[in-house]
């Protein structure tokens, strides 16, 4: 494999890491070049790298297919990873598709209407929904033999192969699959007004506000409510404890319908652990018009709201060394086996203080880079290999739970029922 990375961010920083880890002789990745809008970001990255030659730092624009595709070809490359905020993400998969280079990434674009029609019919709400754009272009990829797997962090990306794990190895029907994201980490000492984004600013300003989608096969299909819908309180294992969820848009619920509906799936929803600090800003934010992706104009300089923010709020890769705790993610599925009702939690967990020990990288990123790594593992050993646009329920889950218990990368089943 001779990759490029499209964003040097944590959850870059913490591929690569990985990925050198897993590879220490060059066997299956022979060359990565790290690429960030920053330069001097990325060059950091590779310098965490211990000298390693395989790796250069390199500039890009992610919103440029044409300097993208330059790139490709001048260091020949033959898959892109996709790490770069998610406005950029079609514009990548394009330079791929358009270089005839494999491709993958951690999630997808979408974009509300800006007076979404709440109910049934995610189209109502969306004049791209996510995945749509990847999707659609499924046959266009087949035809021309190269191959794009979507969504392969954590969530997206390893409770979907757990959902494909249940459904072909736990049950003879999984009718529901509920992904759940929460933990337990805090920050001792801490300031209690502080607002921490665990994650990439502008995903969670995306994910978080638009309005949120599940998949319910009896009512129609995808159905589409208000942010902040659906809040319940689930017990996570591990000590974690009771975690307050809300729904939100979330790949897995397009991804799981559309691979696993031939093994009874009917529902599937994705609901996430939010800080209520968090929860208080982004609702200020939304109001305040100030998650806009629409120019405003500010004295004589045009502006991007949601860029504004995205640059002033405290960055991921700035938070960790404090932080204690856990975080853990899952899927909670729900079939028949043997004519009995049965239920389970397979989940992922990640200490923050043994991530930051080990890697360097706070859980958050640590654990959505290391899914991302050993699916490109797979990808790089011609483990998975297709033709076409897909996500990781598609491909057999066995190599992947294999990698799991090689790398160290826990994983635990609880039966619930």
């Amino acid at each position: 494999m001779r990759m490029m990375l499209v964003g040097a961010g944590a959850v870059g920083e913490s591929i690569v890491k990985v990925m050198q880890w897993r590879d220490p002789k060059g066997e299956w990745l022979e060359y990565v070049l790290v690429c960030d809008y920053d330069k001097a970001r990325a060059q950091e990255v590779v310098d965490k790298l211990s000298g390693d030659t395989r790796f250069e730092a390199e500039k890009v624009n992610a919103t440029d297919r044409e300097d993208m595709k330059n790139l490709i070809k001048a260091h020949k490359i033959d898959f892109v990873m996709d790490a770069a905020p998610p406005f950029a993400s079609n514009m990548i998969f394009d330079a791929a598709f358009a270089t005839g280079v494999n491709y993958g990434s951690m999630g997808t674009w979408s974009v509300p209407m800006d007076e979404p029609k709440l109910g049934l019919g995610i189209e109502n709400s969306y004049t791209e929904p996510m995945t749509k754009y990847n999707f659609d272009r499924h046959e266009a990829w087949k035809k021309q033999g190269n191959m794009a797997v979507i969504c392969m962090g954590i969530d997206p990306g390893v409770v979907n192969v757990f959902a494909k794990y249940a459904a072909t190895h736990l049950f003879d029907e999984m009718t529901e699959a509920h992904v759940k994201d929460g933990g337990n980490l805090t920050v001792p000492g801490a300031d209690p007004d502080d607002i921490m984004f665990g994650f990439n600013v502008w995903t969670v300003l995306d994910e978080v506000m638009n309005p949120n989608v599940e998949y319910d096969e009896e009512k129609g299909g995808f159905i589409v409510e208000k942010a902040f819908a659906g809040q319940e309180v689930f017990d996570m294992p591990d000590g974690v404890g009771p975690n307050t969820l809300v729904k939100v848009e979330h790949e897995e619920v397009v991804t799981m319908a559309r691979f696993l509906k031939q093994y009874g799936l009917k529902k599937a929803t994705f609901k996430i652990s939010l800080d209520e600090n968090l929860i208080t800003a982004l609702k200020v934010l939304d109001k305040l018009g100030l998650r806009s992706i629409h120019p405003v104009q500010v004295g004589n300089v045009s502006v991007i709201p949601r860029d504004v923010v995205a640059a002033c709020a405290p960055q991921p890769k700035d938070i960790g060394d404090e932080m204690t705790g856990k975080m853990l993610v899952g899927v909670h599925c729900i079939g028949k086996k043997d004519g009995q009702d049965k239920e389970y939690f397979l989940y992922q967990p990640f200490d923050n203080q043994e991530s930051m020990k080990r890697w360097g990288n706070q859980a958050v990123t640590a654990q959505t880079g290391f899914g991302a790594a050993l699916a490109l593992e797979l990808i790089g050993k011609g483990i998975w290999k297709e033709a076409g646009v897909y996500s990781p329920e598609y491909f057999d889950p066995e190599p992947y739970i294999q990698l799991m218990d090689e790398s160290g990368y826990e994983y635990r089943i609880q039966e619930l029922k």
